[in-house]
Formats: structure tokens, sequence, C-alpha cells
């Protein structure tokens, strides 16, 4: 309400006829402009009061959610909705007094099939909560646009992929050829191999087929989809699990570690077989940079939206040349090794909607921070400090 409409109030009693019936007109003009941009709005809105009945939704929350009365008003608001998924979804929210952004729907409606994204937040006034606010987004023509993207990015990923398998696959097929060819030399000369030299041969051969196979095995599982197996699990006790299994690797590496993780996280859902690969990946690479030995620091910190995982070494660092360069695949600073690592541990991140960022300075080490997305029903509406209206 404006300021010119609560000081016409506090002297309503001093208001003549003719003076309260504009003050009517002008309030009835500004209720039906708010109720025309409401109703102009390509999203939904939806208000419920605190006793969950709904109060309020424009015509757009209507198009998008199939409601089971022509007039939903005062009704409880999930029994208003006739779809069983987000009816749910919405009395579980609102009875456990949670927020929520972006919980995702797939729903079939007057014949067509829409991808929603659903928002619960706190309707606040001087500091208390006074119902819900409800913002449903109609995203089904991002979600094919970000497929076709996905798509895109994918092709041109296997053709660098494809190409680097074929680049890599030249030299053990060398090296093979090279040495059947010297044996093939050796019994047209001789009419026999000595049983030493066949031998050594045999041994090249069975390394470079070895060789061979490491590099399809790696190539297979950086192309093929992932299913990852999500489940809420705690990822101080997930880091915990991979240091112990690593830890006499490490000594042996002469590689000290140091643990700083923030207590009373809340958990994430991820496939820890995943979670740890990808992390067992950043530590090999860590370690392959401390071939004197040296530190690696492992820290949690959660906020609002993520856990962060920072690990951070005190190796020979990444020049600045390399650093854009140090997920694409098969691009590789070390003499023996796939160049894939670093690669899957993206793709790990990726798949569980997270992200990684690199921070390094040579000659002095190297930092990957990990950000995991904390799931948003975590977050609890009571909580919430809302700024006075």
């Amino acid at each position: 309400m404006t300021n010119f409409f609560k000081r016409a109030l506090k002297k309503f009693n001093k208001l003549s006829i003719d003076q309260i019936r504009d003050l009517i007109q002008e309030m009835s003009s500004e209720n039906e402009l708010l109720q025309i941009v409401l109703n102009s709005m390509t999203d939904g809105i939806m208000v419920s009061d605190i006793n969950n009945k709904l109060v309020y939704y424009n015509k757009q929350s209507e198009r998008l959610l199939p409601f089971l009365f022509s007039d939903p008003y005062d009704a409880i608001i999930w029994d208003i909705i006739d779809d069983n998924e987000i009816a749910t979804f919405i009395e579980k929210t609102l009875l456990n007094a949670e927020k929520v952004s972006e919980e995702e729907f797939t729903i079939k409606y007057r014949g067509i099939t829409r991808t929603l994204w659903l928002d619960v937040m706190p309707v606040v006034r001087e500091g208390s909560i006074q119902g819900s606010l409800f913002h449903i987004s109609d995203i089904t023509e991002r979600k094919k646009r970000d497929g076709r993207l996905r798509r895109a990015e994918n092709l041109a990923s296997l053709t660098t992929l494809a190409a680097g398998v074929a680049h890599e696959i030249k030299n053990p097929l060398g090296s093979i050829s090279i040495h059947i060819q010297l044996m093939q030399k050796s019994l047209k000369r001789d009419k026999l191999i000595k049983e030493d030299t066949a031998g050594k041969y045999l041994e090249i051969l069975n390394e470079e087929v070895e060789r061979l196979n490491n590099i399809i095995v790696d190539f297979l599982f950086a192309v093929r989809p992932m299913n990852p197996t999500m489940k809420k699990s705690d990822i101080n006790k997930v880091l915990t699990d991979l240091l112990n299994f690593v830890k006499f690797e490490l000594e042996e590496a002469s590689v000290t570690i140091e643990c700083d993780f923030q207590s009373d996280l809340p958990k994430l859902e991820i496939d820890e077989k995943y979670i740890k690969q990808a992390i067992l990946n950043i530590i090999k690479n860590s370690v392959a940079a401390m071939p004197d030995g040296g530190v690696m620091s492992f820290r949690t910190v959660v906020d609002e939206k993520f856990i962060h995982i920072y690990i951070s070494d005190t190796g020979t660092g990444i020049s600045e040349e390399n650093m854009s360069k140090i997920f694409e695949p098969y691009f590789t600073t070390k003499q023996f090794g796939s160049g894939l690592g670093l690669t899957v541990v993206y793709k790990i991140i990726k798949e569980h909607g997270g992200d990684i960022i690199l921070e390094s300075v040579e000659n002095q080490g190297t930092t990957f921070t990990i950000n995991l997305p904390v799931p948003q029903t975590d977050k609890r509406l009571l909580d919430w400090k809302g700024d006075k209206q």
C-alpha cells in the first residue's frame, strides 16, 4: 500500500463522501493495474496464508498447473492441485517449513507435456512469516535448448576424444609393428629365435597391448553416459574414508596430509564411488607434482548453496599457458599418462550438478575447488531472516 493511501486511511473519519469515493476509485485503479501486471506475467504466482489456504493466484499459474476447482480460493493449497507429485511436494514443503528453489517437475496438462520449476519462499511482514509464495516457471523450451547444446558439446568432445585416441594408439601400434618385424627378420635369417630374445620381444608386446587396453578403457569411461546412483552422503566421511585408503601410498611419497573439515555439514546427494574417483584422480595429480614430497591440505566449507571442497598441494604448480587446457581430453604434461584423469574429474563433478575451479602458481602449488550443490530442501523457512516490509 502506498504512503498516500496509508495517510488517507489515518484521516478516514474526516473525509467527505466525495473524498472517500475518490479514494476507493484510486485504490481500485491501483489494484486493477496490479492485477493486469500479475496476469501478464509468463510465470505463475500463487500465495497462501499462514494456514496454507490459497489467497491469490494469477492466470498463468492456472494455465501451468491443473486446478481441481474452478474457484480454489480459501482451500488448502495442496488440495487444489490435480497432480499427486506436485501436491505431495507442496504439502511436505509447507508442513516442514522448508524453502525450496527450482524444484523440477514434468507434467502433462491439457495435452501438453511441460517441465516446470517450482520455488517456495516465505511471505514476510515486519519480520514474521505471514504465508508462502509459489513461483512457477515453464522451462520446457529452456530444457530443449540445453539438450541441443549438450548434444552439440558432446559431439565436439567426442570428436576431440576420438582424435586423441587415434594419436595415442599410434605409438603402441608402431612399437608392436616394429617388434613383430624384428621377430620376422630373426626367423627369416636364423630360422629360429633364441628364448631370451623371444622373451624380450614378447614382454614388450605384452606391455604395448596392456597400454592399448588402458587407452581404450579410459576412452570408454570418458564417452559413456554415467549412471550415478545418488544417495545422501556425508562428504566429510567420504573424504576421510578415501584418505585412509591412500594414506600409506602418500606416506611412501613423503606427502603429509592436513585436514580442516567444517562440522555439521548438510548431506549431499552424490554417488560416493564417482566422487571418490574424482578426488583420487586429483590426489594422483598432486602427488605427481610433488616428486620430492610435500603437503596436501583438504578443507570443507558450506554456504547457502554449495559445499566447497578445497584440495591444495605444495607442488610444482601449473603454468599460466596450460591453465586453460588442464581439463581438456588427452592434455598432459606427464611423460606417461592418458591425459584423461582431469577430464574424468570434470565430467563427474558436472554430472553431480557441481563445478570445479583451478588456481595455481608455478613453483608454489595448486588448489582445486569443488563446489557441490546443497539440496534445496535442507533449508528451513523458519531460519529465514527477511527484511521488514
